[in-house]
């Protein structure tokens, strides 16, 4: 099996190419000039000073000011036909025009054994972030709607494609996104009522074996945004080098993963995916292809390594450290206690082998962790990695299973440095064995077995698996009583949550990451880190939103309980929970990383164009329901607008912030009368100064409530002024919030009347307090 981020050792060497800093691929080679657009100003660069659009949101279909269908087709042909406007695949299921069975029944029995998914202009591979409003089934229930996915594709070839795309988005207001592979667990790669740019066909690669930059002098790699992990490794195979790269093979090379950081099976090693840029080629959301590098752009060079994707702009390539050929040594070590009966499940989760060790008690699998979990701070200081994986598979039966790699390693040294591993499962009574150590082979065939291109791809299917992770520090290594305590929390998780816990050790630290990694923007946390460790969980399709808020609040337990080891940790974007608390701190640092990236976003997208959910600058906007209806948590299948405060300007910071918010009471027949009201709020230092939002939904109250405005200091309550103008005798309301999170609103034991004629009223309201999920 091919392996993470290495490769190993050749078939053919390479030619003698010689590359130059600011060197384009041919693709790149293709830009759009000014004259192509004198006559299209829905096309044109921008002039004199940015001017940020004016309306809260962004364009809309049916909005007033939605580009046309000419000015569509103006665009489309300014792009060659490269415009597209493609349904979702699963529309083929559903009534209608549309309906194809043969189609129908590929994507439900066969699409996810082929690479169909990641070909698809308009797929996600996690589907939860679109809505599910348009899921392939036999005989599915409901109908079929865009939800979420983009209103149009430009599937970009060239430069100019990307240009055009960029140019009209801004000048139009129109909401862009940018898709790669769509291997993207947190809804970054679509957007309803957008204009998606397709990077997935930029996937060119040329091998410079001498290449020389700033400090740097040596071989390089240059290769487009859309190159697949597997084309990479095949890459390496024929020009007989080692790259950086990840362990799934069907991630973009140079898309979110690298941006993000970008781990894999040289970590510890070399260092992160991002630490290995020597140069950047990017389009900024002016619409001007730019080069970044040590030199020129360098805040640009800056933030495109680590500080996250589908921000700062459109990556179009990069160019990466090459190193000289590597072998990978490999073992693997499973644990089981009182497997389940059912065999289908002992195969899924864990493969029983003659390898496998068993034990039969729930204290001793969880002291079995803990020995190897200690002893992963000695596999990233020796520069390896491994991933593990515990699974719960029912009362009292867990499996746990990890595979070990080691860079660079003879077995004879791999053998010894785990011997000290196995020393300990001995004196802990464990008659644990070892498998036997793999070298993967020097002669391997490229990926496809034959040639380099044949066949498209390893294959893919969609999943709504759900990331919870944390960037454990060395520090909870380094005392044995936090150690403890570690352990015990994903013990909780594992055992009483019933969560997947997934545990990668890497150590990519400063010194590993060397030159000119050492100065890039990948979160902090990674260069202290033993382990990347993540809860995992699959969301059911059929979830509603109250019922995604009730399982989100529900991992909560679990998460706060390893944030509470964890103190002051990271965590990893591209596994991370999109609706994680404090996700500017958690996601990019809390060195002062954060805002340097957030000058970095204002200096260079003044217009605010490129949106992603937790990418750096992203908290001035929010998605919106279309229809009043409750949407489903962090869900991309509404409108983009600007959030309330933005929306309606900054005004001077103080301690105190005047809000004028529109409350809807009950009168006796239980109609909604609208009033204006003037809320005045104490909200310095407290919960970072940010309001809870509530909507319609969960929390009851009694009919005379709502005739008051209740004062509980950080928090405000909020109504929709989209809902219908009946309420039913069952009133609610409903936490709504990204800015809160989980944090607990307190409650003060006072009214303000709003009417002038009524009588302030005092309550108890420790009733009410059960209802209130923040």
């Amino acid at each position: 099996m091919v392996m993470g981020a290495i490769f190993l050792q050749v078939l053919i060497f390479a030619s003698s190419l010689v590359g130059l800093a600011n060197g384009a691929l041919e693709f790149e080679s293709v830009q759009l000039k000014d004259k192509e657009v004198a006559g299209f100003p829905g096309g044109a660069f921008p002039k004199g000073k940015p001017k940020p659009p004016t309306a809260r949101c962004k364009a809309f279909p049916g909005s007033d000011d939605w580009p046309s269908i000419p000015e569509w087709r103006r665009l489309n042909a300014s792009l060659d036909g490269a415009l597209l406007n493609q349904d979702a695949p699963a529309v083929a299921c559903y009534p209608g025009p549309s309906y194809d069975a043969s189609k129908c029944s590929f994507l439900v029995n066969n699409a996810s054994n082929t690479h169909y998914y990641i070909d698809d202009p308009i797929s996600v591979l996690t589907t939860w972030p679109q809505g599910n409003t348009c899921l392939p089934a036999i005989n599915p229930a409901g109908n079929c709607t865009r939800g979420g996915y983009p209103s149009y594709i430009v599937n970009a070839t060239t430069v100019k494609h990307i240009q055009l795309a960029i140019n009209f988005a801004r000048n139009n207001n129109v909401r862009l996104v940018i898709k790669n592979t769509g291997h993207d667990f947190g809804g970054r790669s679509l957007g309803a009522g957008s204009l998606s740019i397709w990077t997935h066909n930029l996937d060119a690669f040329e091998y410079l074996p001498s290449f020389a930059l700033g400090s740097y002098s040596g071989p390089a790699a240059h290769f487009g945004a859309g190159l697949e992990q597997w084309e990479l490794f095949n890459q390496m195979i024929l020009n007989n080098i080692t790259i950086v790269g990840s362990g799934f093979k069907a991630i973009g090379a140079n898309g979110g993963w690298f941006a993000s950081g970008g781990h894999g099976s040289l970590a510890s090693l070399y260092g992160l995916a991002a630490d290995q840029a020597l140069e950047i080629h990017v389009v900024t959301a002016d619409g001007r292809y730019l080069v970044a590098n040590e030199l020129q752009n360098t805040d640009l060079f800056y933030a495109l390594r680590g500080g996250g994707g589908s921000t700062y702009g459109v990556v179009t390539s990069v160019i990466v450290k090459v190193y000289q050929p590597i072998t990978m040594m490999e073992t693997s070590i499973y644990i089981a206690c009182n497997p389940p009966p059912d065999t289908t499940a002992r195969a899924r989760w864990a493969p029983i082998t003659p390898a496998t060790n068993y034990v039969n008690n729930t204290e001793r699998f969880w002291e079995a962790i803990n020995i190897y979990f200690r002893f992963k701070k000695t596999i990233v200081d020796t520069h390896n990695v491994d991933w593990d994986y515990i699974y719960p598979l029912g009362p009292d039966s867990f499996s746990f299973r990890t595979r070990i790699s080691f860079p660079g390693l003879t077995v004879s040294q791999a053998a010894d440095l785990l011997s000290p591993l196995y020393d300990q499962f001995s004196a802990a009574g464990f008659d644990f064995k070892p498998t036997n150590l793999t070298e993967l082979s020097s002669t391997r065939l490229p990926y496809s077995g034959t040639s380099l291109t044949a066949p498209p791809g390893p294959a893919v299917g969609t999943a709504n698996t759900r990331y919870r992770s944390r960037l454990y520090p060395r520090s909870n290594w380094e005392n044995s009583t936090i150690f403890n305590e570690t352990i015990s929390a994903i013990r909780y998780a594992v055992q009483t949550g019933g969560y997947i816990f997934h545990g990668l050790s890497y150590g990519p630290t400063l010194q590993v990451a060397g030159y000119p990694g050492n100065t890039s923007a990948v979160n902090p946390a990674w260069r202290n880190n033993v382990m990347h460790g993540a809860l995992m969980t699959v969301q059911p399709t059929n979830l509603t939103p109250q019922q995604a808020r009730d399982e989100q609040a529900t991992m909560a337990i679990y998460t706060d309980r390893i944030r509470a080891v964890t103190p002051g940790a990271g965590s990893y974007m591209n596994e991370g929970d999109p609706g994680e608390k404090d996700w500017q701190g958690s996601f990019y640092g809390r060195d002062g990383t954060y805002e340097r990236l957030l000058k970095v976003k204002k200096d260079r997208d003044p217009w605010g164009l490129f949106w992603a959910r937790t990418t750096v600058g992203s908290e001035k906007w929010e998605v919106e329901s279309l229809d009043g209806a409750d949407l489903y948590p962090w869900s991309q299948n509404g409108r983009l607008c600007k959030t309330e405060k933005e929306g309606k300007g900054k005004g001077k910071k103080s301690n105190f912030e005047l809000m004028i918010l529109r409350l809807y009471t009950l009168d006796a027949n239980h109609s909604i009368s609208p009033l204006l009201v003037t809320w005045l709020g104490h909200f310095g230092g407290v919960v970072n100064a940010l309001p809870c939002y509530f909507r319609s939904g969960i929390v009851s109250y009694s009919h005379d409530l709502p005739s008051a405005i209740i004062q509980f200091p950080p928090c405000m309550l909020w109504l929709d002024s989209a809902i219908t103008p009946k309420f039913p005798s069952a009133s609610h309301f409903t936490q709504h919030g990204p800015r809160c999170g989980l944090i607990r609103c307190m409650l003060c034991h006072s009214f303000a009347a709003i009417r002038p004629e009524m009588t302030l009223k005092k309550h108890d309201l420790s009733e009410l307090k059960g209802f209130i999920y923040v």
